[in-house]
């Protein structure tokens, strides 16, 4: 029988001030013991990205049964089927800055992507920390991002698709737009939500927020490009270059991220699966609201609570 892997090897490593992690010497799996699972929960909270180095051994199947360790997993994707595993497991990157299927009701609270074919050159990823982004807000604009609410949609942006005599473009992922929006989704979101398992108050805006609630277009694209800018400050975000064997773990309800499409016509394939979340709640207590499209058969919602042992809420435990 082999030995249950325990924390006590575990080294990590700071990858910037704000937001990432390296990890070395653990082998992940479904079979994790219950401490090491609560410590990659604790860590990631601190840290919001977790690369864990030398993940050689995974299969797809492994890879799935260690992310179910950390919460119930969605299917693939709520509209994409022609980029997957048995549609659990998802192929490809988005080359825009964005929070993984924002524009349902039940955003994922976790993604666990894995390196899978690299190409030669490029395809980083980079994160950025929508939690500290917030934190370095001047009081003035906390306050107002406190009272938005912006609407997310896969109905995004991508004015060359919605042309007549280009039904079937693509993007970098290879997802056409007929595909992505089959189904529309519509969710109305608090600009700001409070974070379930820390407490913590976090920006929410991204590639799929199409305006802000309540004001013309120009001050909506003006105060997305404010919010936006302050979540992309270069000392906010971290850069990651793949390696074989490496896995990246991040909290998708405390940061964007970014496929770099900077490989040429290389192949790079990543897979990833997410894990159900929360309906966001705002700092006054109300919940996201849907405009149009049902996610509930692309997954659970998980509203679990605090992590008791994340330092921010030992005060209050």
């Amino acid at each position: 029988m082999t030995q249950k892997q325990t924390d006590q090897s575990i080294e990590l490593t700071r990858l910037s001030h704000n937001v990432g992690a390296k990890i070395e010497g653990l082998r992940l799996g479904g079979d994790l013991d219950p401490d090491t699972v609560d410590r990659i929960r604790t860590e990631l909270a601190l840290h919001k990205v977790l690369i864990i180095r030398g993940q050689q051994h995974l299969t797809d199947e492994d890879q799935y049964a260690f992310a179910s360790l950390l919460g119930t997993p969605t299917l693939a994707h709520p509209t994409v089927v022609s980029h997957g595993r048995d549609n659990l497991i998802l192929e490809g990157a988005a080359n825009a800055w964005h929070t993984d299927v924002s524009f349902v009701d039940r955003v994922p609270k976790i993604s666990v992507l894995r390196a899978v074919e690299l190409p030669g050159y490029g395809g980083a990823t980079e994160w950025a920390n929508t939690v500290a982004a917030y934190e370095r807000l001047p009081e003035p604009l906390r306050d107002l991002a406190d009272a938005l609410w912006a609407v997310h949609t896969n109905d995004y942006d991508y004015a060359s698709a919605k042309q007549p005599e280009a039904p079937d473009v693509t993007d970098s992922s290879g997802f056409s737009y007929a595909e992505f929006t089959r189904v529309r989704f519509e969710t109305e979101h608090p600009l700001v939500h409070v974070h379930p398992a820390t407490g913590e108050r976090s920006l929410l805006l991204g590639q799929f927020v199409s305006r802000i609630s309540g004001l013309r277009d120009d001050e909506s694209r003006d105060l997305i490009r404010l919010f936006q800018a302050r979540i992309l400050s270069p000392d906010n975000t971290v850069r990651w270059h793949w390696e074989e064997g490496d896995v990246a773990i991040w909290d998708n309800l405390a940061t964007q991220h970014y496929g770099v499409a900077d490989f040429g016509d290389q192949r790079r394939k990543n897979h990833r699966v997410t894990l159900a979340g929360p309906v966001p709640t705002s700092v006054s207590g109300q919940r996201s609201r849907i405009i149009t499209g049902d996610a509930s058969a692309y997954s659970v919602i998980d509203d679990s609570g605090r992590l008791a042992n994340y330092p921010g809420n030992l005060a209050v435990a």
